[in-house]
């Protein structure tokens, strides 16, 4: 995997990362590149396949895995999630950064190959802000929201491990934590 080095987004569902993520590829949209993780879920009303994701079956992603085409992928609620070295090879074919979106899962996974990015944390300021913007996305079922919810409070606890993340980020204010991601990159 040759270029620029990769960063990678990790933070609970809920945080902001698709936020900042979509002000950052707007912004510099020449200079980083957003690689789209496979996953066996089906779409969302507005989602677009080759754009949010790669949705496959899961026999398909299996294969694929076996074959040694995944750099990490993780299952969450019934469904597979990964990022396979084909979608980061895109990005940098086109010598642009690639940001990568990953669960806490993926970044110990990646920790353990070459890929060698910049580790950023996206953090919510608190739980119940966290179940507040999960609320009014209206997006989950209150078991799926649950979910996320248990998954925040592992994924929160796992991100304190020394030496995990570059930067922690918490997203309490937008603009705030857009220019710590900016100023992080720009280096």
């Amino acid at each position: 995997m040759q270029g620029p080095r990769p960063v990678v987004l990790s933070g609970p569902s809920g945080a902001g990362k698709s936020t900042l993520l979509k002000k950052l590829l707007k912004e510099y949209e020449n200079v980083f590149g957003f690689s789209v993780s496979h996953t066996t879920r089906k779409p969302r009303p507005g989602e677009v396949n080759g754009k949010d994701y790669h949705f496959v079956t899961r026999e398909e992603m299996q294969k694929e895995i076996d074959a040694g085409e995944f750099i990490e992928h993780a299952e969450f609620s019934g469904n597979m999630y990964g990022t396979s070295k084909g979608a980061v090879q895109a990005i940098q074919a086109q010598n642009q950064i690639c940001v990568l979106d990953i669960d806490i899962q993926g970044v110990k996974n990646i920790k353990r190959t070459e890929l060698n990015p910049i580790y950023i944390s996206v953090q919510p300021p608190s739980l119940d802000v966290l179940e507040k913007r999960l609320r009014e996305r209206q997006t989950e079922t209150e078991e799926s929201l649950r979910k996320r919810l248990t998954a925040a409070c592992v994924d929160l606890e796992l991100s304190k491990e020394p030496g995990l993340f570059d930067l922690v980020i918490i997203n309490d204010d937008l603009e705030k934590a857009y220019s710590e991601l900016k100023e992080i990159l720009l280096e």
